[in-house]
């Protein structure tokens, strides 16, 4: 046996690289980078086949930091979820009375809501947008999509867990021109 050689104690589960060797005693470096001295008979000679014990034993501390680099992976910090703007599009929410209005004139209040609000968000840069329309019939929903889709917008049915089923949320796509 010869410094440099790597070695496994009989008794015990420690592996290493003889760094000392005094007549009888033998002193390995083990993985964990400390020195244990044994006697000549307790260890024996490890194979340079078991590619794992050499790579670890033979790489020094910049071919160490090298290979942690490249496995860390990049975590990108969590993009903080801006709420959405909402806007209630219930008739009692607009006005304080509906006394002498007619259906007609209700949703068309309510439509003329909408877009002067989503065209508020357009220029404030407001991403998303939910409109809460509740179930009803589908006469103030119906009119909203129509309503949407004159817009460079993509809407879709809002978070059910918090507006069921009367809501709907919009995706204002962004001009990266005026950034």
């Amino acid at each position: 046996m010869e410094i440099g050689d790597l070695v496994e104690v009989i008794d015990d589960t420690i592996q290493g690289k003889i760094v000392k060797i005094n007549e009888n005693k033998i002193t390995i470096l083990t993985r964990d980078g400390f020195e244990l001295s044994f006697d000549r008979s307790e260890i024996v000679k490890v194979k340079k086949e078991n590619n794992l014990n050499i790579n670890f034993f033979e790489a020094n501390d910049d071919s160490l930091l090298k290979n942690i680099e490249k496995k860390k992976k990049i975590i990108p910090k969590k993009e903080k979820k801006i709420p959405p703007m909402e806007v209630d599009l219930h008739i009692h929410q607009l006005v304080s009375s509906t006394k002498n209005m007619t259906n007609h004139e209700m949703l068309t209040l309510q439509i003329e809501t909408a877009r002067k609000q989503l065209e508020f968000a357009i220029e404030k840069r407001i991403q998303r947008v939910v409109f809460i329309h509740g179930v009803g019939e589908g006469v103030l929903r119906t009119e909203l999509e129509y309503l949407l889709g004159r817009y460079n917008v993509k809407f879709y049915d809002a978070e059910y867990s918090k507006y069921g089923v009367g809501a709907t949320e919009v995706y204002i796509f962004q001009d990266n021109k005026n950034n």
